[in-house]
């Protein structure tokens, strides 16, 4: 499973929903997501990528879509 399908795979665990379809959805305004929702989605991500999101750095415009969480789980990656 790559990336998209991991990333696409947590959203769904997080929001029921399934973005596939609709990469550049805004999660935020559109209220699928909130705070509680966001915490598990980082954790999860933490977890599944072995990154590290820093709560002081997260910045809802850079993970608003799952197209912006892909970008940001490669480019914590490439940290790493």
């Amino acid at each position: 499973m790559d990336i998209k399908e991991q990333i696409v795979e947590i959203l769904k665990d997080s929001t029921g929903e399934d973005f596939s379809d609709n990469m550049d959805q805004e999660l935020y305004e559109s209220g699928i997501m909130d705070s509680m929702s966001t915490v598990q989605m980082l954790l999860t991500l933490q977890e599944t990528f072995d990154i590290t999101v820093p709560v002081s750095e997260f910045n809802r415009d850079d993970w608003n879509t799952p197209n912006k969480l892909i970008e940001q789980v490669k480019q914590l990656q490439d940290e790493e």
